[in-house]
């Protein structure tokens, strides 16, 4: 994976079963997607408070293969890629003591702000997308390598 995340699951991301509630999942992995635009040199202020455009989430969806508990340490991985002129999607996957504990994916639409229609991705969203596909590709060209 091309970037990843470090985090622990709080008591405040539990539910009364004492599992991280389904929809934080999402909001964990909102914040590895923040770290990965503020690795990439992009200002937060600046991105998300821009009147001149947005980057809603079209479509989100999580599965959950195991259970997470407070305390656990989470490795967040993610790849973005664009899948079009206007739109890239990421995915995630969460993991805990090297076990893949979900998958989750969020896509995204680039819009003006003013007129809520889409328009094409600004270049430094498409450099981050490239820097991260070149980054993901490395990874999985060296993880081939020591398999041999």
């Amino acid at each position: 994976m091309s970037f990843t995340y470090n985090r622990t699951v709080r008591f405040q991301d539990t539910d009364a079963a004492g599992v991280v509630y389904f929809a934080n999942v999402l909001g964990i992995c909102h914040e590895a997607y923040e770290e990965s635009l503020e690795a990439s040199s992009i200002n937060l202020k600046h991105f998300f408070t821009n009147p001149s455009v947005a980057f809603p989430i079209v479509h989100a969806s999580v599965d959950f293969l195991r259970p997470m508990f407070s305390g656990d340490k989470l490795l967040i991985s993610l790849i973005p890629q664009k899948i079009g002129s206007d739109k890239f999607e990421i995915t995630y996957e969460i993991i805990v003591a090297e076990v893949v504990v979900a998958k989750a994916i969020t896509r995204h639409v680039c819009i003006d702000v003013s007129s809520r229609s889409k328009q094409e991705l600004p270049d430094e969203i498409v450099q981050w997308l490239e820097t991260n596909r070149r980054d993901a590709e490395g990874a999985e060209r060296r993880k081939s390598r020591e398999v041999m």
